[in-house]
């Protein structure tokens, strides 16, 4: 042990006498803080502060309101329904495919080619008309039951004609080979 902490312990009595007076001591901090704090405002209660929030709500209400009820028909957020995108593309996905064949297809004239894809354009009219509908019903059971059988006469039409002429190609071919 070194001497100073030996003297403090020697005289540790006379250390106790001397105890911090603790109001004394307030007192004289109290008196060197500042006596008048300075006045703040929330920035809340400020009229500017509140009108400029007041616009900045109302804007945003509108901007929702406009958006919802007189966005683009065409964008995909309107594809409210997930069973509508599912219908939609798995039957698109077969009706891009088969018609890609009828127009690959050797056997076919440009003209009933023509023909063929001016009754397909059709049924895709009838098929904007009903997603239009969809958009107005949302859920409506018929509406989607509409655009299935929509797209199952696209498809039944194209193998029908797809049919046809695989048969007459079978036929043609019998004819070739007699023994």
């Amino acid at each position: 042990m070194d001497q100073f902490e030996k003297h403090i312990r020697d005289n540790k009595a006379v250390f106790d006498d001397h105890k911090a007076d603790r109001a004394k001591m307030w007192a004289n901090i109290a008196a060197q803080l500042n006596e008048n704090p300075p006045k703040v405002v929330p920035i809340w209660k400020s009229p500017m502060v509140r009108i400029a929030a007041s616009i900045v709500i109302l804007l945003g209400i509108t901007g929702i309101i406009g958006l919802t009820f007189f966005g683009s028909p065409n964008t995909p957020t309107h594809y409210v329904s997930k069973e509508l995108q599912d219908i939609d593309m798995h039957y698109k996905g077969l009706v891009t495919y088969q018609v890609q064949l009828v127009q690959n297809n050797n056997q076919l004239t440009a003209a009933d080619k023509e023909e063929f894809l001016s009754f397909m354009v059709e049924l895709d009219a009838e098929y904007e008309q009903l997603k239009l509908e969809m958009q107005n019903n949302l859920d409506n059971e018929q509406v989607l039951a509409a655009i299935v059988s929509n797209y199952r006469k696209r498809i039944e039409l194209i193998e029908n004609l797809l049919q046809q002429l695989n048969e007459s190609k079978i036929k043609e071919d019998n004819y070739g080979y007699t023994l």
